[in-house]
C-alpha cells in the first residue's frame, strides 16, 4: 500500500537539504516499514551534502536512527509489527564470506547499489521520480521501508534520540578501541578529533580501561567534551604539537594505539607519528574519496608499525546494538551528554550548520 511521508531530500550538492512530501510504497519480501523516532545528523551525511561522496541524486540523507517497526513483508523473521529497532546502515545477508567470518560490515551479499532494495527497486518517488536512499535506509524520513535484516530489535525501555546514536557514532568509536583495536587494559591512547565519532573512541578507550586517554582536537569546546568521557589530557592542536605532548606522556616512545577520528591527509600521518615503534594506528573518520597520505614505508618497516581502518567501529550490529543498550541502561555508556540540541525535520538544515560550525556534539532530529 502506497503512503504519503515527509522526508529530507538533497537533490543538488551544496545546497540546503528540501523537506518535501513523497510517495511511499509498503514493503515487499524481506523488507520492513519502520515508524522514524528520531535520526542523528552524522558527518557522512555532510560528505554527500558538500560533494566529497557523489551517489546519485536525489536521495534521502540520514543512516543513524531507531524507530518502531509498523510493517513487515513476506518472509521477515527477525522482527515483528511492535518492535523498538536501531538501524544498521549496512547490510547483513548472513551467507557471504564476510557473514560467514563475522565480519558482517563488509558483507558483501548483495549486487544491487546502496541506495535501493536489495532486489534493485525503490520505494520512494516524487512525481514519478524514484527518490534513493542513503545506505539503503535514509532516515530523514517520517517513515522508512529498507530490508529487514538492516533492523536490530532493542529493549524497549531505551529512549530514542540517544537509541539512533546507537546506529553510527556510538558503535563507530566504541567499536574501533574494542573490535578493531582490541585495546588492553593499561594501554595509551590519543584520539584525534573529539566529535560524536571520536568522543565515543574516548569512552571507548575507557571502558577498555586505558592508562593514558589523550584526546586533540581544534576547538576547547570539543575538548571539553572529551574530559566529561574520559580523557586524561587534552591538547589544542592549533596551539600544541599533538605528536611531541604526547611523545612527553609516554617517555618519548609514543602511544600504543591512536585513532584518526577524522580522516584526511594530515591526521592520518599524525597517528603514525604519534604511535610507539610496534603501535597500532587507526583511521575511523571517513575522509573524502580523493584524500591521499603519503606514509613513509621504511619507517613503517622499521619500527613495526600497524595501521588499520575500520567502518562501523568492526562492529557486529545484531551482537553489539544491543550490548551497547545494555551498557547505556546499565549507566556504564555516556549517550545523554552526546545529545547536544534536537530538531524538527523542518530544522534539519539548522542542524548541519551547528555541525559544521562545532556548535553540538550531536544533534538529533526528533520526530512525533
Amino acid at each position: 500500500m502506497e503512503t504519503a511521508v515527509k522526508a529530507a531530500v538533497l537533490y543538488k550538492a551544496n545546497t540546503p537539504l528540501e523537506v518535501v512530501d513523497l510517495v511511499q510504497e509498503g514493503p515487499k519480501a524481506g523488507e520492513a516499514r519502520v515508524k522514524v523516532k528520531a535520526a542523528g545528523i552524522c558527518h557522512s551525511d555532510w560528505h554527500i551534502m558538500n560533494g566529497d561522496w557523489t551517489p546519485p541524486l536525489p536521495m534521502v540523507l540520514g543512516h543513524e536512527a531507531a524507530g518502531i517497526v509498523e510493517e513487515v513483508g513476506a518472509g521477515v523473521t527477525n522482527v515483528k509489527p511492535g518492535d523498538h529497532i536501531i538501524f544498521s546502515f549496512r547490510p547483513q545477508c548472513g551467507h557471504c564470506l564476510y557473514c560467514s567470518m563475522g565480519r558482517s560490515i563488509l558483507c558483501d551479499g548483495h549486487a544491487s547499489p546502496r541506495w535501493g532494495m536489495l532486489d534493485g527497486t525503490f520505494r520512494l518517488k516524487r512525481g514519478g521520480q524514484d527518490i534513493f536512499q542513503m545506505a539503503r535506509i535514509g532516515t530523514f524520513s517520517e517513515q522508512v521501508v529498507c530490508p529487514a535484516e538492516m533492523l536490530v530489535p532493542i529493549r524497549k525501555e531505551m529512549p530514542w534520540p540517544q537509541a539512533a546514536l546507537m546506529g553510527c557514532c556510538v558503535p563507530t568509536g566504541v567499536g574501533a578501541v574494542t573490535r578493531c583495536a582490541e585495546v588492553e587494559a593499561g594501554a595509551s591512547v590519543l584520539v584525534v578529533g573529539c566529535g560524536g565519532v571520536g568522543l565515543n573512541v574516548v569512552q571507548g578507550a575507557r571502558l577498555a580501561g586505558a592508562s593514558i586517554i589523550a584526546a586533540a582536537d581544534l576547538l576547547d569546546s570539543k575538548l571539553q567534551y572529551a574530559k566529561e568521557f574520559g580523557a586524561t589530557h587534552t591538547f589544542n592542536a592549533k596551539a600544541e604539537n599533538v605528536v611531541d605532548r604526547v611523545r612527553e606522556l609516554t617517555q618519548g616512545r609514543g602511544v600504543d594505539y591512536a585513532f584518526d577520528a577524522i580522516g584526511g591527509e594530515a591526521t592520518t600521518l599524525q597517528i603514525i607519528d604519534a604511535i610507539r615503534p610496534g603501535g597500532t594506528a587507526v583511521i575511523v573518520g571517513m575522509a573524502a574519496l580523493n584524500v591521499r597520505a603519503p606514509i613513509t614505508p621504511y619507517n613503517m618497516a622499521l619500527q613495526e608499525k600497524v595501521i588499520k581502518g575500520t567502518m562501523y567501529g568492526s562492529v557486529r550490529p545484531n551482537v553489539d546494538f544491543p550490548k551497547l543498550v545494555d551498557l547505556y541502561l546499565a549507566g556504564r555508556l555516556k549517550i545523554d551528554e552526546l545529545v547536544s540540541r534536537t530538531y524538527s525535520l523542518d530544522q534539519i538544515n539548522e542542524g548541519f550548520t551547528a555541525l559544521r560550525t562545532g556548535q553540538v556534539a550531536r544533534g538529533v532530529v526528533v520526530f512525533n
